[in-house]
């Protein structure tokens, strides 16, 4: 079992910054993709895409995502 730390936030000091995993294109996994406050009011992330890092950008919820798979069956 793969055993770490969980940073800490470092814009609000209050939630931890948790990693999430993605596929790629090919369907390879991806592990630690992204890093998320779990802190809802901060919503700090890093996420890397096409080899760039990009911080901060919106979080959206998935939600119409999920509706959009749900009505195709």
């Amino acid at each position: 079992m793969e055993q770490y730390c969980i940073p800490k936030c470092q814009k609000c000091h209050d939630g931890d910054l948790v990693p999430l995993s993605d596929f790629g294109s090919s369907g390879a996994s991806i592990k630690y993709k992204a890093w998320v406050c779990t802190n809802p009011e901060c919503g700090y992330n890093i996420k890397i895409r096409n080899g760039d890092i990009y911080i901060n950008e919106p979080i959206l919820s998935g939600i119409n995502n999920r509706q959009r798979q749900n009505s195709t069956f």
